[in-house]
């Protein structure tokens, strides 16, 4: 394919409101290219494109939905999978991909795209066994297909990863089947999307098959183990042969039940070796994959990240200032988010927020604010006797009590890293937006707890974190109303 060509093209992306697609499809805005996603809720994906993104409706699993879709397509990426859907999952998918195949041939595209999963062998497992089938589908239909096979993914919200992290944080003693011994490639999702980036223009006639991995040959005991290391997590692990993948999947399903229905069929899967045997993909591609712990560090940094550039007003419901009770989960974070509609300028509203801590306080329970701080000294943390540098303004870097300003942007928003001694990392942010009738005050509170001793210290206080959270913004609305000049 003329690489000149190929950068001018449409490009149909499958499956981008997933995992892989959604970062995906950031990165070929971000390269200029012509895109178009197929979705079956439209809505629900254009509010996440670029100005110049199409965005159709359709379903890869019916022909007349595809043809306008595929219409001017010169390459697309198959990233549909749908596993958590139902028990029979394989032959969904067997179906669609023909269905697909057919109308891309049709179309005249000239060649697929498609990230599959990495394992040899007879004994394969269904969901492996089900990837692997689609490729074939795909690339016996005529149309030239790429099909890119990959062992787990490492990133912040990546299936695998997340049920890492999951057994990681809750199990300070883990009894582990055979499978944790299994030799695996994990690469990084940067990696993957590289990958996925470079087969547009790749010169390569016909169809192939791409064996893509990190640097590193691990077993997932070694990827758990360097997880709790970056994590500050001691983790014992005691083999025991006789937990086969089906049992350990009913125990997955307790210890983690958000990925129960996926989480089953992937564990099923750990039995098989998922490495790479071919070299082809170093030969052919550009990239050069970085090891299993670069990946886990930056999975772990661009996760704060994510959390950082959050718009919670868009991230959780913003019709109810009453949380549920715990707060919410937000990849590892627990965040407890609320807000209030105040009648005054969001310049009025922000005002208690730049001032608060120090003298002023903080809007409500101080000598509870007081107690948390000479608790904290008591530990060996810095407690409340800081103060704050200037009574108005602060700039990031401050200290402000036992916080610290981590971000600040006038008049709408201020982000605090607590310097206390905690079971984890902890924030509070507040952002001011303009609504209707004056201004959108939102207070959040967000924890990233280490291990079961976090998740105890964030449940066991969380009524009178409750009761804190929702005084304090009743507080700064208050400060907000009295503050605001005459009209």
């Amino acid at each position: 394919m003329n690489g000149a060509s190929a950068a001018s093209e449409r490009v149909l992306l499958t499956g981008a409101t997933g995992y892989v697609g959604g970062r995906l499809l950031h990165a070929l805005e971000a390269g200029g290219r012509p895109v178009r996603c197929l979705a079956r809720r439209p809505d629900h994906l254009r509010p996440r494109v670029g100005a110049a993104t199409e965005v159709v409706a359709g379903d890869v699993t019916d022909a007349r939905s595809l043809a306008p879709a595929l219409e001017g397509v010169g390459a697309a990426y198959y990233l549909v999978h749908s596993m958590a859907a139902t028990d029979d999952y394989a032959e969904r998918d067997r179906q669609a991909a023909a269905v697909f195949a057919g109308a891309a041939r049709a179309a005249g595209v000239r060649r697929i795209v498609y990230l599959g999963g990495l394992g040899r062998g007879v004994d394969l497992s269904e969901h492996l066994a089900s990837r692997q089938e689609v490729g074939r589908i795909l690339r016996d239909s005529g149309v030239p297909t790429l099909e890119l096979r990959a062992s787990i993914v490492i990133g912040s919200g990546s299936l695998s990863f997340e049920m890492i992290r999951a057994l990681v944080e809750k199990l300070p003693v883990m009894v582990t089947p055979r499978w944790v011994g299994v030799p695996t490639q994990p690469i990084a999702i940067e990696d993957v999307i590289a990958y996925l980036l470079k087969a547009l223009d790749l010169r390569q006639a016909g169809s192939a098959v791409f064996e893509i991995g990190g640097a590193d040959r691990v077993s997932y005991a070694d990827i758990m183990h360097e997880y709790a290391r970056q994590r500050g997590l001691r983790r014992w692990m005691i083999p025991v042969p006789l937990l086969t993948p089906k049992l350990s999947s009913l125990w997955l399903g307790l210890v983690t039940p958000i990925y129960a229905r996926v989480g089953r069929q992937l564990i099923e899967s750990l039995r098989n070796p998922t490495v790479v045997h071919d070299d082809a993909a170093q030969r052919a591609f550009a990239v050069r994959p970085r090891g299993f712990r670069e990946a886990i560090a930056r999975a772990l940094v661009n996760e704060d990240h994510d959390v950082a550039e959050t718009r919670w007003s868009d991230a959780l419901s913003s019709g109810s200032t009453d949380p549920q009770w715990g707060g919410v989960r937000f990849g590892s974070r627990l965040v407890d988010s609320r807000a209030v509609t105040v009648p005054v300028p969001p310049a009025a509203a922000f005002a208690p927020v730049r001032r608060i801590g120090g003298d002023t306080g903080w809007y409500f329970g101080n000598w509870l604010w007081r107690l948390r701080g000479f608790l904290d000294l008591r530990v060996g943390g810095v407690g409340v006797r800081r103060g704050r540098r200037d009574p108005e303004h602060v700039i990031p870097g401050d200290a402000l009590d036992f916080w610290r300003v981590e971000a600040i942007e006038p008049d709408r928003l201020l982000r605090l890293q607590a310097e206390m001694k905690l079971p984890g990392r902890a924030w509070l942010q507040f952002e001011v937006e303009p609504a209707p009738g004056g201004a959108r005050l939102r207070q959040t509170a967000i924890f990233d707890p280490v291990g079961l001793l976090g998740l105890a210290y964030w449940y066991g206080l969380w009524p009178a974190h409750a009761v804190v959270f929702r005084g304090m913004l009743r507080g700064v609305a208050a400060a907000a109303r009295g503050a605001a000049p005459a009209p």
